[in-house]
Parts: C-alpha cells; structure tokens; sequence
C-alpha cells in the first residue's frame, strides 16, 4: 500500500538586490541620452547631427570586439552574453563615453577627431588597468582622456562653446536649464554614486584656486568665480569628474581627489595653459594609477614567496625506488586493493610538503 506524499513548495527566492552602480549607469545614459536630443532640436548644440551617431557607432563596435578579444585571451565568458539586457547593460559605459565626446568636442562637420576621442577613451580601459583589491580596474577616465587627447593632437578642434546649451532659449529657461542639470546630477550622485565628498572638494577646491590665484595676479576674482555658475562647469563637476569607475571610494579620499584637480586647474591656467579642466583631470587620475600602482607592487612583495623546489643535482642525490621492488609493490597493491592504500603516495605527500 503506497501511503500518499504532500507537495511541498519551496519558499520564494528572494529577489536580487539592485545594483547601485548599474542603477546609476541606467540613469546617466538616459539622461545624456534626453540631453542630446534636446541640445539638437531645442537647446542649440552646434555639431553636426551625424556626431552622436558615429560616436555612438564606434563606441559599440569597440566595446564589443574588444571584450571578445580580452574575454578570448583570458578564457573567460563575454561580458555581454546572456541576451539583449545583459547587452544593453554592458554598453551603458560606452553609450555614455561616446554621448559625453560628441556633446562635449567641437569638430566643425569633421567626425574623425570626435570618433578617435571615442577610440582612445573606450581602448584606454582595457590598455591601462591596474589590480585594486584583487580586481582589474580601469584608472583613467575614458571620455575625459579621449577629449584630451584630441584636444593635444588636433589644436583647431576645440571644445563646444558653452553658449550652445541655451543658445536657442531664453528667458527663465536660461537658468532652469542649469538649475535642472544641476538639480537632477547633485541627487544622482547624492542617492547612487556617493560622491558628494569629490563634488565639494572639487567645488570648493576651485572657489579656493580661483581667489589665491587672483589675488596673486592682481586680476578681478568675480570673474574667475563666474566660471563655475556656467552649463558646462555643472556639467563637468556632476558627470565627468565624478566617474564612479575612476574616482576613490573612501569619502576622505574623495574629497582630496577632488581637491587635487582644482589645484592642478590652477595650476594650468596660471601658466596659461587653455582647456584646463579636462587636463587636471588626466593629469590627477594618472597620478592616482602611479600611487595605486605601487601600493600594489608594495603588497606583491610582501607577500609570502612560494617554495622553491630543490636544484637539480640534490634531486638527483635521491636514489630510486629499485624497478623490482616497485613492480612488487605494485602487484602487492593490486593484491591487496581491499585492505586499504597504499602508505606510499602519504609519504610522497609529506616528502612534497617538506620541500
């Protein structure tokens, strides 16, 4: 007689917790995204309306096959395998780096230099990587380095005009505008990336540079101030400086990142050196790689070396087992398989350990 079984159900699984940072890529995207299209229909951005779309062309192609090149060497599975969301959230990095060079370079109606500034921002994270924490990171910040690099390479292309953020508006939509990126950027970066510390060390680092520097000058310090009530420093201080993939974690160390870019900015346009901004930038991340460079090739030395095995004419000091005796012990083995293993591969075990 079967005695009947009841199903049992197994408790829901709980449901996976939301990633902060993937969250805050979601949000950066859709809001250069929203950006973009409305700089070209309503606001008046003067680049060509080919520039987001070859940037944006480039950006995934680049994304994509150089991940299954690093994936390939690695002998790891693609990042991007998995169906369309696991694609989608891959390329939220790149979407980003490629809106943030065709938004930011003026290039007349010439697409190359915005398309390498793309090539050079999404390379740079697979070329220039360093261990942080047991984990290969990126330490440069991809669109930053791209623009600065075109910006070196190519002196008549320059960076869009900041007049073109409200050129085709007027009125209270002059300052609603900025109000809104710098509404929408402070509470992205409050609630998600938690770079509040960067943003006021790099805020107050700048008002600080700006009046020591003036004063030195003996020029006016109202205007050096001005810069930082503009579209294009609002957008700088929430979406570029503040790039979770290149900036410290620690709030303290924030902060001092942040500090240190507006020195080096100050540093720059003392010595008359244009485009100040995005140069300070490169000039602090690469100064972080070193710092965090060594810190780990100080850890690597610390660390335990592993046994070393013994020089080959003491190996061969070890006299071996006579070809008798092994073939015995191998018929008594197999003999007496049931009574247990042999004692031979214990000592061989040990004999390993020892060296």
């Amino acid at each position: 007689m079967s005695s009947a079984t009841t199903p049992t159900t197994a408790p829901p699984a709980a449901r996976p917790a939301k990633d902060p940072r993937l969250i805050a890529l979601r949000r950066f995207a859709l809001s250069i995204t929203v950006f973009t299209v409305l700089g070209h229909t309503v606001l008046g951005f003067e680049q060509a309306y080919a520039t987001p779309l070859a940037a944006l062309a480039a950006a995934y192609v680049l994304e994509l096959g150089l991940e299954a090149l690093d994936a390939w060497a690695a002998q790891r599975p693609r990042k991007f395998a998995g169906g369309p969301r696991a694609l989608m959230e891959f390329l939220l990095p790149a979407h980003i780096t490629a809106l943030a060079c065709a938004m930011l370079l003026y290039a007349n109606s010439r697409l190359g230099p915005v398309v390498l500034a793309v090539a050079v921002g999404i390379t740079s994270k697979y070329l220039i990587r360093i261990r942080i924490n047991g984990k290969v990171r990126h330490v440069m910040n991809p669109s930053n380095l791209g623009i600065a690099v075109v910006l070196v390479l190519f002196p008549w292309v320059g960076i869009a005009p900041p007049y073109q953020f409200t050129e085709w508006i007027g009125g209270a939509l002059d300052w609603v505008v900025p109000a809104l990126i710098l509404v929408s950027g402070t509470m992205l970066n409050a609630m998600l990336t938690k770079k509040v510390p960067l943003i006021l060390g790099w805020v107050g680092g700048f008002a600080l540079q700006a009046v020591v520097r003036t004063t030195v000058e003996g020029t006016a310090t109202a205007s050096a101030l001005l810069a930082m009530t503009g579209v294009a420093f609002v957008l700088f201080t929430n979406y570029m400086i503040t790039d979770p993939g290149t900036t410290p974690f620690r709030p303290r160390n924030q902060f001092w990142f942040g500090a240190a870019t507006a020195g080096v900015y100050g540093l720059l346009v003392a010595v008359h050196v244009v485009y100040g901004l995005f140069f300070a930038l490169v000039i602090v991340c690469a100064l972080r790689a070193f710092a965090l460079g060594a810190q780990s090739a100080r850890r690597r030395v610390g660390e335990p070396a592993a046994p070393v095995p013994p020089p080959e004419h003491q190996a061969r000091a070890v006299p071996d087992a006579p070809a008798d005796g092994a073939e015995a012990d191998g018929a008594k083995g197999t003999a007496g398989a049931a009574d247990g293993p042999s004692p031979e591969p214990a000592r061989a075990a040990s004999s390993d350990e020892a060296r």
